[in-house]
């Protein structure tokens, strides 16, 4: 792993925490991500499963976590299985954790090989009453490939039938979209590398520059500030391509008078980040594109207001589609006349701003978290207004990351350049 050491008084929390909210004699198990092969003998880079980091804090494949609190054996409460290294996998694949260097990363006492997961599992089954089980329940989730925990699930329950089968999902997403302070910490550090790599492009960004070469000077960035790199698949899309939402091909040259659309952010630690800025190609917006560029973010600063403790999404994301009508308007993309006459669940607006303004942001960038539950200190949202305009080539969206408190929200991004006028300083000085 590239970054420092995370205080194991998280994971320890976080384990009290999951515990609390079991029903009594259960047991829970979490598994690690698969390393997913590509071609070949090739495989994809490990990311670690987020349920199984959040609860110990270990970043290698071929984990176990076992969790037993109504254990009578004090021992067997918490059990953490490593894959045993040898001299073979020393040489090939370099230093695996050792038990003491497991224990110190999660302040799980009690660590054991993979080997001996097969004993201590069957007698922890003679035991308990009830199993928690760990799936993949985002709601945007569609999950094509059978993964090493759903392999396991389908095991457990095949050769267990008799045991009683709960789900941890539920609890994970309700303790994990309540940040702790350390996590807080964690996302600020990951929005602090994103702002370096912003800061950076900036008198970089030239009519002519490639989107790969902006893209390349941000990877650079953020790696050599011991990011693992990019959050997420990186947005460069320049001119007509800053309207097409997921676009990261980033293959084409940046053309004198467009915009480009850059939704880039670094990760540190498992923990994410979510930027998105618009700049003018060759350093000065058109009125046009500045008009366009301040409605969103006159409705981006609104939205970032409504974002506090308390507040709903339901009456949140009505406000917001309201104040970008109010946009729309003014930018004549819209007239009053049909808006009145508009079908309420099918609005005009969404012509021009067809995605949701905020979702959670944490181990994942489209983190685990209910919608339906009011706004609680401790939530991490992102705030991602945009209006795109594929006729005259200009997409704009704004976005920050936004900590809602006891006593409003903090806008973990606020230092990152964000008024057109700066942007265009900070590209000719």
């Amino acid at each position: 792993m590239k970054y420092t050491k995370i205080p194991p008084k998280l994971f320890i929390d976080n384990r009290k925490h999951f515990g609390k909210e079991l029903k009594s004699d259960s047991l829970a198990v979490f598994n690690s991500n698969d390393v997913m092969p590509s071609n070949a003998d090739g495989t994809m880079g490990f990311m670690q499963n987020s349920d199984l980091f959040y609860l110990s804090g270990i970043d290698q494949e071929e984990t176990i976590l076992l969790l037993y609190p109504d254990a009578k054996d004090n021992s067997m409460r918490e059990i953490l299985f490593l894959r045993e290294t040898n001299p073979h996998i020393a040489t090939w694949e370099g230093h695996k954790y050792t038990k003491e260097e497991a224990r110190d990363a999660s302040g799980i006492q009690e660590v054991r090989w993979l080997s001996e997961f097969p004993a201590t599992f069957r007698t922890l089954m003679s035991q308990c009453k009830r199993v928690y089980l760990d799936t993949n329940e985002h709601t945007r989730a569609i999950v094509e490939v059978e993964t090493r925990e759903a392999r396991f699930v389908k095991w457990c329950m095949e050769k267990y039938p008799a045991h009683r089968y709960e789900r941890s999902a539920p609890i994970m997403h309700k303790l994990r979209s309540i940040k702790s302070d350390i996590e807080v910490g964690l996302i600020k550090h990951a929005c602090a590398i994103t702002e370096k790599g912003f800061r950076r492009i900036l008198p970089f960004i030239k009519p002519g520059v490639w989107e790969y070469e902006i893209e390349a000077e941000l990877i650079h960035e953020f790696v050599r500030n011991r990011s693992r790199g990019f959050a997420y698949s990186p947005i460069i899309a320049s001119g007509g391509e800053s309207c097409v939402l997921h676009y990261i091909t980033n293959n084409k040259e940046c053309k004198n008078g467009d915009v480009i659309l850059l939704d880039v952010a670094a990760e540190y630690a498992n923990y994410n980040s979510d930027m998105t800025r618009v700049v003018p190609v060759n350093g000065k917006f058109t009125r046009r594109q500045k008009a366009v560029y301040n409605s969103v973010l006159k409705v981006m600063k609104a939205a970032t207001k409504m974002l506090v403790k308390g507040n709903t999404f339901a009456k949140y994301n009505a406000a917001v589609g309201e104040l970008m009508t109010e946009e729309l308007i003014k930018l004549h993309l819209l007239k009053l006349s049909d808006v009145k006459k508009q079908d309420p669940k099918n609005p005009l607006y969404k012509k021009y701003f067809m995605h949701g303004t905020s979702h959670f942001l944490g181990l994942d960038v489209h983190d685990v978290g209910y919608f339906q539950v009011p706004m609680q200190a401790g939530n991490v949202f992102t705030c991602e207004p945009g209006i795109y305009i594929p006729a005259e080539k200009i997409g704009v969206r704004i976005e920050n990351n936004i900590l809602i408190t006891e006593k409003g929200n903090t806008d973990l991004m606020a230092s990152i350049p964000m008024e057109a006028d700066e942007i265009e300083y900070l590209m000719n000085d």
